[in-house]
């Protein structure tokens, strides 16, 4: 026989200390509380009413996706897209929505649309919202009325454009007389007419052959289809959308996300646009900053730099152009600057000189008496202000930031949020009072109160050369101290990236840790925040410092937290992450089990295989025939006989950065070794996992292949 206590004041039927005797066999011990809630009157719900549970996939997939905040110009609202996920349908669509500025209850801004909506701008006088829509194969443009008293939609949407090519990207020209927006046309087409005969032609033929004449023949996930990206412009009223940037060029190019690559001048009559005209644009790095005249003229480069310069913007008073800017050339990773290019004197001021940080998102004060910014710093991406008297950006609060925006008003700037516990949202700063962070939007916050996650929990250890090196720690639902927990050793891309206090619905550690796992990460050599020379130090010695930082940060967790269970850890990596599970491999046993996801294999093979040559050519100083000793010392498979750790490989068809043959390489040779091994295929996903339910594959694959290894008893 078996006893529960029961204690809870709200149970009626049963007095308080009563015990409550019954044949326990075979119940599970939850039943058995079950079942005394029920004959003491009281509903389980009501026991576990402040209960929190593991976060599991399909509360991943739950969360609204918030987009960059949108302020009205008179500063009472927040436009922004939220995409919600059809786990089901496999789908992810985007809508417009709508916050009052000071927070409250967030709505659709256009409930009866069930196409997918994305970019809300308003007009320049706030009396209408321009957006892209998107109801089959192509977007386009619509206008609508908005009322700005009750934040709403009014009439019926006008449509702007119908280009055949379809248009998106759009902002309002600061007079609110046009709009200028990209399309993907065919440079030597003299009009949209001609885009679609070709388009047609294309689509109808029954030969599928492409004739590559000249590197970047594909690209990310894409083949090229030999055409081109432009900047267009269209009357407010509707036309004929007119080409800016006709040519052989992108405009802009090619960018996974942030801020635009163009803008327009204050008094409307100039364009201020990113592009990169090098003849070899596989090897080059050299965005440049050019401008040219809105009724159309010879474009005029401004920038001087051999790196990229990027993400233009006009000050309000229109006379400073900005722009982020990397001094050397082929090297994706350098620091951005903050470059100053007076338009009075067209002279150029480097801005950040004194600031040993990456500048990242920027956004003019309305009075153009100071521009802010964020930058990466030690897991963070704080806000900063940099004033013209200043010599460097001064720090405004410590938090994940990015997404900066202003009202005309100047009184608050919006910003995107998140942690490693919470969903991007949309939060503000007070410039004039408290300066204090306030949350605009908490579209996720009734799904995240049932959640039980936890915070990052920082450490430092002296790594590789006697530096300090950051990493990260995250304990699993309903830690208990006294117990021991198997870890997962997450190892992030780039190289030059981070693991920082931020939400992702790819690599998400809370998801990671929810089964009963503490997570760990490790900022080595390479990563970015800690300034540009930790950075640099990965470049030719991708096995080397950074290998030996990762190795000694997680000798000394197993030192200083004793509930890690040092004999069940599993390493865990993609991309840069994917390529130092391979090295791992090759050097230690220490791991029950691997996952390496679209990882370098082979150096030389892989060099042959990429797209952006500038990258491989930039961290193995070189190309294959000129510094073959660099590939060969970092490659992977040159380890290939010490291969003995279990390992999942995880690849995607169209992955172009790092092809799908160094994994089908790397599987090939763990079976002819007969080192326990699976491969995950995916031939619709590129470097990244993004489809609903092939992130959920990717998801339940992963964790059943390291739960496998690290279960107790495993061998």
């Amino acid at each position: 026989m078996a006893a529960v206590k029961l204690s809870s004041p709200g149970c009626a039927r049963v007095n308080p200390g009563q015990v409550v005797a019954f044949n326990f066999f075979p119940m599970h011990r939850k039943l058995i509380l079950f079942v005394a809630a029920l004959l003491a009157g009281c509903s389980l719900l009501a026991i576990r009413a402040n209960a929190k549970r593991p976060m599991t996939f399909n509360d991943l997939m739950a969360m609204k996706r918030v987009g960059e905040p949108v302020p009205s110009p008179d500063g009472k609202w927040v436009a922004f897209e939220q995409t919600d996920v059809d786990l089901e349908a496999n789908t992810k669509k985007a809508h417009l929505w709508i916050v009052p500025a000071e927070g409250g209850d967030a709505r659709r801004l256009n409930p009866g649309s069930e196409n997918v909506e994305s970019r809300p701008r308003f007009s320049p006088d706030g009396k209408s919202v321009l957006f892209t829509s998107k109801a089959g194969d192509s977007s386009q443009l619509w206008i609508t009325s908005f009322d700005t008293a009750e934040g709403k939609l009014e009439g019926v949407a006008r449509q702007l454009t119908t280009i055949s090519a379809g248009a998106d990207g759009a902002i309002w020209s600061p007079d609110g007389k046009n709009v200028v927006f990209v399309s993907t046309v065919y440079p030597e087409a003299k009009d949209d007419a001609e885009n679609k005969v070709k388009d047609d032609a294309v689509e109808k033929s029954k030969v599928k052959a492409k004739v590559f004449t000249k590197l970047f023949y594909r690209h990310w996930t894409e083949y090229t289809d030999f055409k081109r990206s432009h900047l267009f412009v269209v009357p407010t009223e509707g036309g004929t959308p007119r080409d800016l940037t006709p040519g052989d060029h992108d405009v802009p190019p090619f960018s996974l996300g942030g801020q635009d690559d163009y803008a327009v001048s204050p008094d409307g009559k100039e364009i201020a646009y990113t592009s990169n005209v090098d003849e070899v644009e596989a090897t080059s790095t050299n965005n440049e900053i050019f401008v040219v005249p809105m009724a159309g003229g010879t474009p005029k480069k401004l920038s001087t730099s051999p790196g990229s310069d990027s993400t233009p913007l006009y000050s309000p008073d229109g006379k400073y152009l900005a722009w982020r800017s990397q001094a050397r050339a082929g090297f994706e990773s350098d620091k951005f600057a903050l470059i100053f290019y007076s338009r009075v004197d067209s002279t150029l001021h480097d801005m950040t000189k004194k600031f040993d940080r990456s500048v990242e998102s920027i956004a003019w004060a309305p009075n153009s008496r100071a521009i802010f910014l964020t930058a990466e710093d030690h897991g963070l991406a704080p806000i900063y202000v940099l004033e013209a008297s200043d010599p460097e950006p001064v720090e405004l609060t410590r938090v994940h930031a990015s997404d900066l925006a202003f009202a005309q008003d100047g009184k608050h700037l919006f910003f995107s949020r998140t942690t490693v516990a919470m969903p991007s949202e949309i939060a503000s700063l007070d410039l004039q009072e408290s300066s204090a962070v306030k949350t605009v939007t908490r579209v996720n916050e009734a799904l995240l109160t049932q959640l039980d996650l936890s915070p990052w929990e920082a450490f430092t250890f002296p790594g590789g050369g006697g530096a300090a090196v950051q990493g990260f720690l995250l304990k699993p639902p309903g830690f208990d101290p006294a117990k021991k927990y198997p870890v997962k050793f997450l190892i992030h891309g780039g190289p030059q990236g981070a693991w920082s206090d931020s939400w992702s619905y790819r690599w998400n550690p809370e998801l990671f840790a929810a089964s009963g796992y503490i997570v760990v990460v490790v900022n080595p050599h390479g990563s970015t925040g800690y300034g540009q020379a930790f950075t640099d130090e990965v470049s030719g010695d991708w096995g080397g410092m950074p290998y030996e930082d990762l190795m000694k940060g997680l000798d000394y967790v197993e030192a200083t937290y004793p509930f890690v269970d040092k004999n069940r850890e599993a390493a865990l990596g993609a991309s840069y992450g994917g390529f130092m599970i391979n090295w791992i491999m090759g050097h230690t046993d220490r791991f029950k089990c691997l996952v390496s996801h679209d990882g370098l294999y082979d150096a030389v093979a892989g060099y042959g295989a990429t797209e952006e040559l500038w990258f491989n050519e930039w961290e193995f100083k070189g190309t294959p025939w000129n510094n073959p000793e660099l590939y060969a010392k970092w490659s992977p498979s040159n380890f290939a006989k010490n291969f003995k750790t279990p390992t999942l490989v995880i690849h995607g068809q169209l992955d172009f950065r790092l092809d799908v043959s160094q994994g089908f390489e790397l599987f090939t040779t763990l079976q002819r070794l007969n080192v326990p091994s699976e491969m995950l295929y995916f031939p619709d996903e590129g470097h990244w996992v993004l489809k609903p339910q092939n992130s959920r594959l990717w998801n339940q694959t992963i964790s059943d292949w390291v739960d496998r290894w690290t279960a107790p008893g495993a061998k």
